[in-house]
């Protein structure tokens, strides 16, 4: 028996390649065993190539395998794509109907199964999904019954015919896997996982739920790859608690919205990849000078321009810190994990509102849209602080002045009024004020409110900015990283751990403003330092250049091809430095 199985379906967009890969996952999370899902597809509606590769474990994986054991196959071009991540020992399982060739240059076996004839004598070939499923249960010795009650959540709402056809479809697939199986000596049975009942959800539906826990009520959005699913949850949450969505004609409008909506005092958010971002640059601006609340989520993917929409990349990182023009105070996060993006996104709704600025929750492709399993989000870490927001009454102001909505604090952060409040009628321009938010070109006045706003985030709160998996005092090398890499770096960890080095990690989780004070000492103490990141310059290295220094020791490891890391690729790369 096996403690891990590595599966991947693979065929042409439309063919019911992601549903295929629904099925086998949401079966085996409910069954208590981890999972990590990644799917490959192109930046169309319907055609091109498209896989999802889906990691089973009976402990918690956060990252791609690195080969694979079975690979089921609606085409051809899936082997010819796929096939060198099978090893010594792998299947492939292949719908007969396009007669499928084994390359020449794999000691996989292929077994050639008729998921589209079976599938139309029971009714409809658009089944052979199902086929498919019944088949990679034969190999892997898992009871087809454990099905139903997934296959009942899909397909009730059409009828129980519908649902006992699709079973059906399963068992066909079972039993004809079985009988192609005859003589199969290979062993990919897994080890029996441990019941528990856990969350298997993607980043986006995380940010999402972590959106609504901290009290939003209002989206507006533009849809965009890959962030649309945080609309899309929210477009089916946010009634049932009052709130609402707006689809907008363009990001300027979302996030000017999410401005005016966080303005009168409702928590707001917007959520866009790259491109989008680009255009909210201006605004993020406006949030800055107005010192008006703003949280935005960026999904990045490949750029630039159109680029790779639907593929991974982590390259926009500097324009997120430095990419408005003038200077404003601006907090930059970066969860790694589906728990860490629920809970970030809470607080940073908190952060926005206690530092009176724009929060961007900087995620990636495929933190958004890998489906993993989450052990069960516990909402009592989940607290709602609104910061200088004042509510009661206010006290009548003498000679008939505005309230001084932008007064000059030690903290750098001024009392904050809702519209409407009694004496507190202010004025809000994005041109230089002074204390009552009159516009002012004074150069004293300038001074003091640039200093003013800057100072606010010099102290600012964040519960772990850096994640550290630091046992060794003096390293042999520090890996470094953020978002979703961090799944990837600690199983190239522990590789290099068996290898006999002394290896730290740490993963940044706040990349503005820089926690500097944390790394400087792992950095120092270590011999090497590896930034692991998603894109050709090296821009998370470049900032902890800035920031800690120890150019000379400082080394990347870069990959910007639209694909993941994989964890043999960093152990690898590691042991080149030695």
């Amino acid at each position: 028996m096996i403690n891990q199985l590595s599966w991947k379906v693979g065929g042409q967009q439309g063919e019911g390649i992601e549903s295929t890969g629904e099925i086998f996952s949401i079966a085996l999370n409910r069954l208590g065993y981890y999972l990590y899902g990644y799917r490959h597809f192109s930046s169309r509606i319907k055609g091109g190539h498209t896989n999802n590769k889906i990691r089973v474990s009976t402990h918690q994986v956060r990252a791609i395998s690195d080969d694979l054991d079975i690979l089921v196959a609606f085409d051809q071009e899936t082997i010819d794509l796929n096939y060198q991540e099978l090893h010594d020992g792998g299947i492939i399982i292949a719908d007969a109907k396009f007669d499928p060739q084994k390359p020449e240059d794999t000691n996989a076996a292929l077994y050639s199964i008729p998921f589209t004839s079976l599938a139309t004598e029971l009714g409809t070939s658009l089944m052979k999904n199902m086929i498919a499923v019944g088949s990679t249960c034969a190999v892997i010795n898992i009871d087809t019954e454990l099905f139903r009650e997934v296959v009942q959540e899909i397909f009730g709402r059409k009828g129980q015919s519908v649902v006992d056809r699709n079973m059906e479809a399963i068992n066909a697939g079972y039993d004809a896997m079985k009988e192609a199986l005859s003589g199969y000596t290979g062993k990919m049975e897994l080890e029996k996982a441990d019941g528990q009942k856990r969350l298997f959800m993607i980043g986006n539906d995380a940010i999402a739920l972590g959106a609504l826990s901290a009290g939003v009520r209002f989206m507006a959005a533009y849809p965009i790859t890959p962030a649309s699913e945080i609309m899309e949850y929210l477009i089916k949450k946010l009634p049932a608690v009052g709130g609402s969505v707006i689809q907008t004609e363009d990001e300027i409008a979302a996030v000017t919205m999410c401005i005016g909506a966080n303005y009168a005092g409702v928590r707001a958010l917007t959520a866009s990849a790259g491109p989008g971002l680009s255009l909210k640059m201006e605004a993020i601006g406006l949030s800055g000078i107005t010192e008006t609340p703003l949280v935005i989520i960026d999904t990045q993917r490949g750029g630039p321009s159109t680029g790779l929409p639907t593929k991974q990349e982590q390259s926009d990182l500097m324009a997120m810190l430095y990419g408005t023009h003038g200077e404003i105070p601006k907090i930059v996060m970066a969860p790694s994990t589906v728990q860490e993006a629920f809970y970030d996104t809470a607080e940073a709704f908190n952060l926005a509102e206690e530092y009176q600025c724009p929060v961007i929750m900087l995620t990636d492709l495929q933190l958004s849209l890998g489906k993993q399993t989450v052990d069960p989000l516990d909402l009592s870490q989940v607290e709602i602080r609104r910061g200088k927001l004042l509510s009661d009454e206010l006290p009548e102001i003498e000679n008939k002045e505005y309230f001084k909505r932008y007064e000059v604090t030690e903290d750098g952060v001024s009392p904050r009024v809702i519209p409407g409040m009694k004496h507190g009628i202010h004025h809000v321009t994005g041109v230089e004020h002074e204390e009552t938010g009159k516009p002012s070109e004074s150069p004293v006045n300038r001074k003091a409110q640039m200093d003013k706003r800057l100072r606010k985030i010099k102290n600012i709160r964040f519960n772990t900015p850096v994640y550290k998996n630091t046992p060794h005092e003096e390293a042999d090398l520090l890996l470094v990283g953020f978002n979703s890499t961090r799944g990837a770096i600690e199983e190239a960890q522990e590789r290099l751990k068996a290898d006999g080095f002394k290896v730290n990690h740490a993963h940044i989780r706040l990349i503005h403003p820089f926690p500097a004070e944390e790394l400087l000492p792992l950095v120092q103490s270590a011999k090497k330092v590896v930034v692991v990141e998603n894109n050709a310059t090296g821009q998370l290295a470049n900032i902890l250049k800035m920031n800690v220094g120890y150019a000379q020791k400082i080394h990347n490891h870069l990959k910007y091809d639209g694909n993941p890391f994989l964890p043999h690729e960093i152990h690898s790369a590691c042991k080149e430095l030695f």
